[in-house]
């Protein structure tokens, strides 16, 4: 429908068909090809970090990482409980726990009370590893498990603020695993971070290229890291574990993940646009917030001061009270008028698989699932769309 305005979906206005045609031209078509090793190494380049391996999904990335970092079978994971639950996800597939916490104002992990709970509610003990060592791992009190990781996730492109978490993870030796799926582009502008961007301060950062991200490979994710055993081994793990891929011997259990030449094709094009795409979302949410902020009770949510964002996603809080409708009703009169919006996440601590994994003191996270409904925020928006939103947004 030419008057459908979507939520988020992908500009192809590069070179997207030139590469691409070149891939199928020269019939390097699968997980082995020139592309993959340029996308690799200009995520590499952009981001800061010295290696990137690429891999067919976000959520790929987490499950290597976290293997990487070494969880284990019956350790803990710290997350957020408000987060796409392929986070959450990549821990079951390690065989551990999720230990979930509560959100901050910008829909982040609420590092305060995370700081609190490490701090109060783990011991650390002298634990074996592989061989015959010992070193300090942290164990959580109640459960007796070892917390091996925590993964910050980035939500909306929303920087979590890491200064003070880094150093408690150092100390306690809890593996940072960032989750940047959605914040590629977004770099800490104030703190002991500054300059950096987002994915590239804990241990292993991973990225997403879902057809909704800021970029898009049609799919596609990445590892990036700063440690040459990490990313040797991630490449290793990704490309199902070959120790002699002519006799086919593989020593260990290995994984069908690595991204194909034509998504990596696709990838490249679009990094070479990444930075008029912020400018363009950070254009397109300052003209909503212009409006919005006018109409009494709804508010356009606030980044964080701290970082230069990439605006991925637009979060619309709703006070019921003031505004006389609620996300769903809200969400259903857009939907009426050809708009597209979703409400966010399902809080993780709730859903059925995961009811019986700890969480704590989730707070924040409540109100902001209640009342937060994203609205279209695509870089090809145009502004007689986003007036058309606020149009709507304006019939009581």
């Amino acid at each position: 429908m030419s008057d459908f305005i979507p939520l988020s979906v992908p500009s192809i206005k590069g070179n997207e068909w030139k590469y691409i045609k070149e891939c199928l031209d020269t019939e390097w078509v699968s997980s082995v090809g020139n592309y993959v090793d340029q996308f690799e190494k200009k995520i590499a380049e952009y981001t800061g970090t010295k290696y990137a391996v690429a891999c067919i999904n976000g959520t790929s990335a987490l499950h290597v990482s976290l293997l990487l970092a070494g969880v284990k079978p019956e350790d803990e994971v710290i997350v957020p409980t408000l987060t796409f639950i392929a986070t959450v996800n990549s821990i079951k597939y390690c065989g551990a726990y999720p230990v979930f916490m509560d959100s901050d104002c910008y829909y982040n992990l609420n590092t305060e009370k995370t700081i609190e709970f490490i701090i109060k509610e783990t011991e650390m003990k002298k634990t074996n590893i592989s061989g015959g060592n010992e070193e300090w791992r942290s164990y959580n009190k109640r459960t007796g498990r070892c917390i091996s990781a925590i993964i910050p996730v980035h939500i909306f492109g929303n920087a979590v603020w890491l200064d003070d978490i880094y150093k408690v993870c150092k100390e306690k030796n809890i593996k940072i695993i960032e989750d940047a799926a959605e914040s590629l582009g977004t770099k800490y502008s104030k703190g002991k971070l500054k300059g950096k961007n987002t994915g590239s301060i804990g241990e292993l950062g991973c990225l997403s290229f879902n057809g909704n991200k800021i970029i898009t490979a049609g799919g596609g994710g990445m590892i990036i890291t700063n440690n040459k055993k990490y990313a040797e081994k991630a490449k290793y793990l990704t490309t199902q574990a070959k120790d002699d891929s002519v006799r086919f011997i593989h020593n260990e259990i290995g994984f069908n993940y690595r991204l194909s030449n034509i998504q990596a094709a696709l990838g490249v094009a679009q990094l070479e646009k990444l930075g008029s795409y912020i400018k363009i979302k950070k254009n397109n949410y300052d003209l909503y917030k212009k409006y919005i902020q006018k109409i009494d009770g709804l508010n356009l949510a606030a980044v964080p001061e701290y970082a230069v964002n990439n605006y991925w996603m637009y979060a619309l809080q709703i006070d019921k009270e003031r505004y006389g409708k609620d996300k769903k009703q809200l969400m259903r009169h857009l939907h009426d008028n050809n708009i597209q919006s979703r409400p966010v996440w399902y809080l993780n601590h709730k859903q059925k698989k995961y009811k019986c994994c700890q969480s704590f003191f989730i707070e924040e996270a409540e109100i902001l699932y209640q009342e937060t409904l994203n609205i279209p925020c695509s870089v090809n928006l145009r502004k007689e769309s986003i007036l058309k939103v606020i149009e709507k947004l304006n019939e009581r």
